[in-house]
């Protein structure tokens, strides 16, 4: 455990910390950015950003970078936080950013994708989505697979980008708006796309799980759910956290339910993370529930933080780590 330093509010996007060459990065409260040791939790640098994080931390390549509630993206050195350089996209970011062959991508508050060059910050492409008059407060991050981007957006459909241009490929409805008042038609996909080999899985709130072609959007199944936290996957099934704080695992070729906890009622449990033979998701009060991944069985749990969790736990090399409002990272091994 290591004390980084309290938030005073709650973060304002995901401030997911980052893993890169046995070097844990996060940031806290006081948009301090942090490397550990990602085995020991020894400080191996700090930096004070002087800035609103509120989406982040990206990895590209030799660069960590964030994104502020002010509409910028800050590009650092993952070797010594030294700061690299800076760019202006039109709103808040609030997502970690992704990045493959020198591009990286930004989701930002009011719509759009940008494309940005990994080596100074200027822009490559921009595409862009009207968001609806109301909508959830956030944005998923876009997902890089080969030459294609996929991101969802505020109205419930699910794009494939070109890495290249930010041309459309396809786009495919996740969910479509329902019901007679603004909140009734509510469809966000906020949920990172989940992709697989060649199919695409996405989530919207209000709306339904679907798996698509990774080729041309064809729907391949759709479930009824309503879901805003990301999902997990592993070669049989796919796992999600639905909107009343239901723990689901759901075949990944058929869409039909495997199991279904509903202990984690009203808990506003995390995305799921999955550790070993385990799937873990962390309560509103800072617990970490342990199920087990066949049958979903509750068979553990860890008490990490009153104030609950700033992001949703991460599992790498055997380890899991979470970070708590409070100010403090953990690693974990399960016993």
């Amino acid at each position: 455990s290591h004390d980084i330093g309290a938030w005073a509010d709650a973060p304002d996007g995901r401030v997911q910390p980052a893993l890169s060459d046995g070097m844990l990065v996060v940031a806290d409260g006081l948009n301090w950015l942090r490397a550990l040791d990602a085995r020991s939790g020894k400080l191996l640098w700090e930096r004070r950003t002087g800035i609103a994080i509120s989406g982040g931390i990206g990895v590209a390549g030799e660069l960590l970078v964030v994104g502020t509630r002010h509409g910028q993206v800050l590009a650092y050195a993952l070797k010594d936080g030294a700061l690299r350089w800076q760019a202006a996209v039109s709103s808040e970011v609030l997502t970690p950013a992704a990045a493959a062959d020198g591009v990286i991508i930004v989701r930002t508050g009011d719509g759009k994708v940008f494309a940005l060059n990994a080596a100074d910050g200027k822009q490559v492409w921009m595409f862009e989505r009207s968001v609806p008059a109301l909508s959830l407060r956030g944005v998923g991050s876009a997902v890089i697979a080969g030459d294609q981007v996929f991101a969802g957006f505020a109205n419930g459909k699910l794009a494939a980008l070109s890495l290249k241009d930010g041309s459309l490929l396809w786009e495919a409805t996740v969910a479509k708006p329902q019901g007679r008042s603004e909140l009734e038609r509510m469809v966000d996909v906020d949920v990172d796309p989940v992709v697989m080999g060649d199919t695409v899985y996405a989530a919207a709130y209000q709306g339904r799980v679907v798996a698509l072609t990774r080729s041309g959007g064809r729907e391949l199944w759709a479930r009824d759910l309503s879901v805003y936290n990301n999902m997990a996957a592993d070669e049989h099934a796919l796992y999600l956290s639905d909107d009343q704080g239901n723990v689901w695992a759901i075949d990944r070729g058929s869409g039909a339910a495997l199991w279904k906890q509903e202990k984690l009622h009203n808990r506003s449990v995390s995305a799921p993370v999955l550790f070993g033979n385990y799937l873990v998701v962390a309560d509103f009060q800072g617990y970490l529930h342990w199920l087990a991944r066949d049958d979903g069985r509750l068979v553990g749990r860890y008490h990490t933080d009153d104030k609950g969790v700033a992001a949703a736990p991460f599992a790498a090399d055997n380890l899991l780590y979470v970070l708590g409002r409070s100010g403090a990272v953990e690693a974990l091994r399960a016993q």
